[in-house]
């Protein structure tokens, strides 16, 4: 089978396109025929220094999470499996290829009504941004911005919130970017790369009740102080490369309450379910920005290195539709 190997960590040009030896389910396990694989912001980080929450050996497959029609299953798995439309994650390897082997315990049916993209693109962005919704306690009348508004998460984000009644505020990198986010129902957008972008934010809806971070570094802190007492703030990304820098001390000071959730296995699952269930209930539309087919693996890489993006971005594997849009 095709397949994409990182044999040493680097620039995207460390992702080549081969053949590899063909996956056989375990116990336990199904064999997936992959029709789109998902890519994250931590991939690119993974593959250009081994940095990351992935644990493995080169040379590897790479590739976390997957979507397509179960082929065939392994000991101990239900047979009534085969033939079924369904999304799972891998661990941090072998998903960008043809065909692989995912554990039972972890797949999620895709619903009627939502596409194959659609599933992959909330695999992983639709249990984050849920988790993070619920975590912060997101309710009318709240004061939300959201960092990074024209990402994966971020778009997710906006849409949750403003379900949820909130009061959103985008902040995004360009106009493209932040008239995206205000297209999916922000009342305010911002360019985070204008030095005056906080005060545009105070300046619109004076302070801020709950902040989602998936940048870090200045835009973080920057952010953090633009919320008013009792508000929170939630980090799940490092987009800039590095953690936000608030101490708990500080936080505690101004009354605000940082927030790092937490999920395990089986609370991930769930929230995937449910982010399928809005999904074909027409209550959340993930947005893929670009699709790139399994051999351009290293341009989709670089795509998301340069903040060319918008959305999600996926490798489109065996389904019969356009490799690029």
């Amino acid at each position: 089978m095709r397949a994409v190997w990182l044999k040493e960590f680097g620039g995207p040009e460390a992702l080549v396109a081969g053949d590899a030896p063909e996956p056989v389910a375990g116990p336990g396990q199904v064999l997936v025929g992959v029709a789109y694989a998902n890519i994250t912001f931590v991939e690119t980080q993974f593959r250009a220094s081994g940095f990351g929450p992935y644990a493995a050996e080169l040379p590897m497959i790479p590739g976390n999470g997957v979507g397509g029609v179960v082929t065939s299953v392994g000991a101990g798995v239900s047979p009534e499996l085969a033939g079924r439309r369904v999304v799972g994650s891998m661990g941090g390897s072998g998903g960008y290829a043809e065909r692989a082997v995912v554990a039972a315990d972890v797949l999620v049916e895709v619903p009627d009504g939502v596409e194959l993209d659609a599933a992959v693109a909330l695999l992983a962005d639709g249990r984050t941004a849920l988790s993070l919704v619920r975590a912060a306690g997101v309710g009318p009348g709240d004061r939300v911005l959201v960092e990074a508004a024209a990402g994966g998460v971020g778009t997710l984000l906006v849409q949750l919130a403003r379900t949820a009644g909130a009061v959103v505020v985008a902040a995004a990198g360009g106009a493209r970017k932040a008239g995206l986010a205000r297209d999916l129902g922000a009342e305010v957008a911002v360019d985070y790369r204008e030095p005056e972008w906080a005060s545009a934010v105070r300046a619109a809806v004076g302070g801020v009740d709950v902040v989602f971070d998936g940048v870090g570094g200045t835009i973080a802190r920057s952010a953090f102080e633009l919320l008013d007492r009792g508000g929170r703030m939630v980090s799940h990304g490092l987009a800039s490369g590095t953690w936000a820098d608030v101490p708990a001390e500080l936080a505690a000071e101004r009354g605000v309450t940082l927030v790092r959730p937490r999920t395990t296995p089986e609370e991930s699952r769930a929230l995937t379910a449910d982010a399928l269930s809005e999904a074909a209930a027409g209550r959340l539309r993930p947005v893929i920005g670009q699709c790139f087919p399994l051999e351009r693996a290293a341009d989709a890489h670089a795509a998301i290195q340069s903040r060319a993006t918008v959305g999600k971005t996926l490798l489109e594997v065996s389904a019969r539709r356009p490799a690029s849009r």
